[in-house]
């Protein structure tokens, strides 16, 4: 009888100091992650403004298909100031709606981008958004797609 109770002491001892490491390194991780969420807005506060937060986007929207009428698709761009971010379209019939996201680099879209994915993006990138028609003129960016960069 002695044993048994020595041996469950000896393995609630275990599985509370199992508990307390599993704790001790969560805790250090939410600590970590609340530095650098800190960080950050200290950075915009007194640094500038946060590089890689999206600041700038665009919405149109249009008639895809001959079948829908009320322009219910749309591409949206969304870029930070490093002119990284996405172009986010929905496609949409009376059956069915496609999504799509496509990534944009440095201002340039990494795939190929229907005319109002680019009508989208280069609004976002001109701060004209947000939302545009397909008849607001814009600049050409040459925002075809590009080979994508090695990242570090």
């Amino acid at each position: 009888m002695l044993v048994a109770v020595a041996v469950a002491g000896l393995v609630a001892g275990v599985a509370g100091l199992s508990i307390a490491v599993v704790a001790h390194n969560r805790a250090n991780q939410v600590v970590e992650e609340c530095s650098d969420v800190l960080r950050r807005q200290l950075q915009a506060l007194g640094g500038g403004p946060d590089r890689h937060a999206l600041r700038d986007l665009a919405i149109v929207h249009y008639d895809a298909l001959k079948e829908m009428s009320g322009h219910r698709s749309f591409s949206l761009a969304m870029i930070n100031a490093n002119g990284d971010g996405v172009v986010v379209s929905s496609i949409n019939g009376r059956t069915e709606t496609r999504t799509y996201a496509k990534a944009v680099r440095d201002g340039h879209p990494i795939e190929h981008l229907s005319p109002e994915e680019n009508q989208a993006l280069r609004a976002a990138r001109l701060g004209k958004g947000p939302v545009v028609s397909m008849d607001d003129p814009l600049p050409d960016f040459g925002t075809g797609p590009r080979t994508p960069s090695p990242t570090p």
